[in-house]
């Protein structure tokens, strides 16, 4: 079984067993403190190093979580490491976000701008986003600045990108002229 499968289905367990208790939007919440202290390298290693003691592991997320993350969380952690998929919480704290949105219907749109943009420029792009994913879907709006793209934005939403970004149409004039000449 691939590791995204694996990953699924221990995602897909937590999250049922957060909505069956009713600990949904708590366990979300765990999921997201879990995956910024991930950025942790140290915690990061600790969880996919093969030769540090099942025990040791369970004593260090203890230590770093315990006091504030649910119970639920902890014991999901505690089972996960006990059953040899420790290396694989990273990869089932992407999956749970993925399912929870595809659960509550949660579209993630991302769109870069040269500037900030203001409101009636984002409640354009939204509307025409909700034209794409459907308008029974809430979408979850990200806006990042990247002064590199020169001017217009790019949107990225599921697999999809939709670049109207003036360093991308300045590429694409300089791979014609490429080619034309």
């Amino acid at each position: 079984m691939s590791v995204s499968q694996v990953a699924s289905r221990y995602a897909k367990s937590l999250l049922d067993l957060a909505m069956e208790q009713g600990k949904t939007e708590v366990v979300k919440g765990d999921m997201a403190t879990f995956k910024e202290a991930l950025k942790s390298r140290d915690l990061y290693l600790l969880l996919k190093s093969p030769i540090i003691y099942p025990a040791k592991k369970i004593s260090a997320l203890k230590a770093v979580f315990e006091g504030k993350l649910d119970s639920l969380t902890m014991a999901f952690f505690n089972l996960t490491i006990q059953k040899g998929r420790e290396s694989l919480l990273v990869d089932i704290a992407d999956e749970f976000f993925e399912q929870y949105n595809h659960q509550f219907n949660i579209a993630l749109v991302k769109v870069t701008s040269a500037t900030t943009l203001d409101q009636p420029t984002i409640d354009k792009i939204l509307d025409k986003v909700k034209s794409l994913v459907g308008s029974d879907k809430t979408i979850q709006l990200e806006t990042v600045v990247n002064p590199d793209i020169i001017g217009g934005f790019i949107i990225q939403y599921d697999d999809k990108l939709y670049d109207s970004s003036v360093a991308y149409q300045l590429s694409k004039l300089k791979q014609s002229f490429l080619q034309h000449s």
